[in-house]
């Protein structure tokens, strides 16, 4: 059991995957990284090496909709995981108290 996915069947996760796909083709999505920005972190990045990060993960019952969508950095990606927006925060706080 994985442990946060939701009780999405491999159809739904395949069709928001495919919805993904298909954001990252659009103008929107290319206007988006055009930036060169990580959303999480603010480090400038080339928009080719940005990766689609939904705020909400797709096994949390998260969307592949413009407004759950953000362009990031591979690093903060790939530590974001599945968690949700406050958890995020929570970890990225911890790093904070660290300081």
């Amino acid at each position: 059991m994985k442990p946060f996915a939701l009780d999405l069947d491999e159809k739904q996760i395949k069709k928001e995957r495919n919805k993904a796909r298909d954001l990252r083709t659009s103008q929107w999505w290319k206007r988006k990284c055009a930036k060169g920005e990580c959303h999480y972190c603010g480090q400038s990045t080339p928009a080719k090496e940005l990766t689609m990060d939904h705020i909400v993960p797709i096994a949390r019952g998260g969307r592949s909709t413009k407004g759950n969508v953000v362009p990031c950095c591979k690093e903060c990606n790939n530590k974001k995981k599945q968690l949700l927006p406050m958890e995020w925060e929570q970890y990225l706080s911890g790093f904070r108290n660290e300081d």
